[in-house]
């Protein structure tokens, strides 16, 4: 697992990483989140971690309908436009719970918000992955999200225009597409999430403890595959470009996913 996690690390690049986006520009001034903590109906969780899944949120969609100052980066049009946008990494349980709110999360500094600002664009939805899952993956926040970001930049993502377009489009056509530019993917690796009137939510990607990709457990539903498909339209994105080697990242950060850590005693 260590192999895994440092081979992806080295693909982050320092700096401002750029989602899935026609354009990311954040603002100059950061709006500072709000602190997230357990509760009753969030209840702190420390469980031994079974698996991960990477959530990645179709932005159009979540945009149509969305309201509030929290959407405003990801949806007022000034900061960018977005496709797929990270919702976060999760840890997952051994069985049908999962760990969350391990430790005490502080408020994000602000200079790591905006490094992670173009692939989540949200601050206080920033905050909230950080505080419910990072948490229980790592004990420093740019741990988590080094390696969050890492994991989003490996995925490429079908023409969702042309996907659009199609007016009988089904759940396993989708997929299909998303399968043929993912070598590393196969159909059953795969969750879409869709919201009223089928139209696309998000995909989860399922993995192992060593973060491979692997089938996607029973308990974790997706939206059936004969289904039919409605994709909200999104911004033309500009052709993907082979990335360049980037230099290693310099070894002062040590990851620490430990899954049968301890609890921490407070």
């Amino acid at each position: 697992m260590l192999e895994r996690v440092a081979a992806l690390l080295m693909l982050v690049a320092p700096g401002t990483a750029l989602a899935q986006a026609a354009s990311c520009s954040p603002p100059a001034q950061i709006p500072r989140p709000r602190l997230e903590t357990a509760s009753a109906s969030e209840p702190r969780r420390f469980l031994p971690i079974g698996g991960y899944t990477l959530a990645l949120s179709w932005s159009p969609q979540y945009c149509a309908t969305a309201r509030g100052a929290d959407s405003a980066i990801q949806c007022g049009g000034r900061s960018g436009r977005f496709g797929f946008v990270l919702h976060g990494l999760w840890p997952e349980g051994e069985g049908a719970e999962w760990p969350q709110y391990c430790r005490p999360a502080k408020l994000l500094p602000r200079n790591l918000i905006r490094e992670n600002l173009c692939t989540t664009p949200s601050v206080q939805l920033l905050q909230h992955e950080w505080a419910k899952h990072g948490s229980c993956m790592a004990t420093r926040p740019e741990l988590y999200f080094d390696l969050s970001r890492a994991l989003y930049g490996s995925i490429r993502y079908p023409d969702m225009n042309a996907l659009a377009r199609r007016d009988t489009l089904t759940v396993a056509d989708f997929v299909a597409a998303f399968v043929r530019v993912n070598s590393r993917l196969k159909p059953h690796m795969i969750r879409v999430q869709t919201v009223r009137g089928n139209r696309l939510k998000e995909i989860w990607l399922c993995m192992d403890r060593a973060m491979e990709f692997v089938r996607c457990p029973a308990r974790q539903r997706g939206a059936p595959a004969a289904s039919r498909l409605r994709i909200e339209p999104g911004p033309a994105m500009p052709r993907t470009k082979k990335a360049a080697p980037t230099p290693p990242r310099r070894p002062a950060l040590i990851l620490d996913l430990d899954p049968n850590a301890q609890a921490p005693a407070n």
